[in-house]
């Protein structure tokens, strides 16, 4: 659970890393990543974050699956092989 949650932050906090890495490595002077804050416009990166994060969850959360009723069947070792799970 912890995992799932570190992820969703990470790509959330994603555009405000991507912004401050850009600015930082461009600008001349080198005032340190928390002074790139304080001109960076928070709210289009947060916007931004969101984004991310709900088209992620969009993306990987459509999934196909069997109809109500039909039972999964693991996958299982016969005959000396590896039988791929399946849905009957």
């Amino acid at each position: 659970m912890i995992r799932i949650v570190a992820e969703n932050i990470l790509l959330f906090l994603l555009p405000t890393i991507v912004y401050v890495a850009y600015i930082y490595l461009t600008r001349d002077e080198k005032p340190g990543a928390l002074r790139v804050l304080d001109d960076a416009p928070l709210i289009w990166l947060f916007v931004a974050g969101a984004a991310v994060v709900i088209i992620t969850l969009v993306s990987f959360g459509s999934v196909t699956g069997g109809k109500p009723g039909q039972t999964y069947t693991p996958p299982s070792f016969k005959d000396g092989k590896i039988q791929p799970g399946h849905i009957e």
